[in-house]
C-alpha cells in the first residue's frame, strides 16, 4: 500500500526503480559513522600491548572500519583508555578528549582503566577514568584478549545505531555542551583555579 502510494505521488522512471532506497536520515547518519570509526591510540601499560596486538592483520579490523589509528585528537572519534590511570596523567586524558570533535566515544580497556584494577589502593592511581570523562564501554580483564576489544567495537556499532541526530547531545541547539573537567585529589592542582587557590593561599 505504502508502496503504490509512494509510486502514484512520485513518478519514478522504469530504469530507476531498482536503484532508489528509502530510509531515515538517523540510520543512514549512524551507518556512516558505525563504519568510519577512528581510535586514537592511547596505550598506558599492558593493555596497550593487547590493543596493538587487536590492531595487526590476524584480527582484521577493517571489517569494522576501523583500521585507521590516529595519533592526533582532532582527527579522532574515540578513545581507547587501556592501560593503569595515574593522578599525573589524568589532566592530559581529559585534555586530549576535550579535544576530540564530537561525536565521541570512549572505551575503557582493562581492568585498571575501569576501575583502577590491582593498582586501586596506590596512592598515584585513580579508580577509573570514568570519574572524570564519559566511558561507552568498559571492558573488564588484565589484561583483556583482542578478542574482547572487538567485542566492545560491536557493543559500541549498536550504541550508535541506536542513537538519533534529535537527541545526541552535539547536535541541541541553545544548551551548552558539558565539558568534563577533571575532579583532582589533593595532590594535584586544577590550573584554571590558580588565582582562587593564590586569593586562598594568602589569607592562610
Amino acid at each position: 500500500m505504502a508502496e503504490e502510494q509512494f509510486q502514484n505521488d512520485i513518478p519514478v522512471p522504469d530504469d530507476l526503480k531498482n536503484n532508489i532506497f528509502i530510509t531515515s536520515l538517523d540510520k543512514l547518519y549512524n551507518w556512516g559513522r558505525k563504519r568510519s570509526m577512528w581510535p586514537m591510540l592511547f596505550g598506558l601499560a599492558c593493555c596497550a600491548i593487547e590493543m596493538i596486538a587487536t590492531a595487526a592483520s590476524r584480527h582484521d579490523l577493517a571489517r569494522f572500519g576501523w583500521e585507521l589509528m590516529r595519533a592526533s585528537p582532532r582527527q579522532a572519534d574515540l578513545m581507547i583508555v587501556s592501560g593503569t590511570v595515574t593522578k599525573k596523567m589524568i589532566p592530559q586524558i581529559v585534555r586530549l578528549y576535550n579535544q576530540m570533535p564530537e561525536p565521541r566515544y570512549c572505551v575503557a580497556m582493562g581492568a585498571c582503566a575501569t576501575s583502577g584494577g590491582p593498582f586501586k589502593e596506590g596512592y598515584n592511581v585513580v579508580s577509573g577514568v570514568d570519574k572524570y570523562i564519559p566511558v561507552d564501554v568498559y571492558i573488564p580483564g588484565c589484561p583483556p584478549r583482542p578478542e574482547a576489544l572487538m567485542h566492545s567495537f560491536i557493543k559500541l556499532q549498536e550504541k550508535i545505531e541506536k542513537q538519533s541526530i534529535r537527541t545526541v547531545r552535539w547536535y541541541q541547539k541553545g544548551d551548552e555542551v558539558s565539558i568534563p573537567v577533571p575532579m583532582l585529589g589533593p595532590d594535584l592542582v586544577d590550573m584554571r583555579k590558580a588565582n582562587e587557590i593564590k586569593a586562598q593561599a594568602a589569607t592562610v
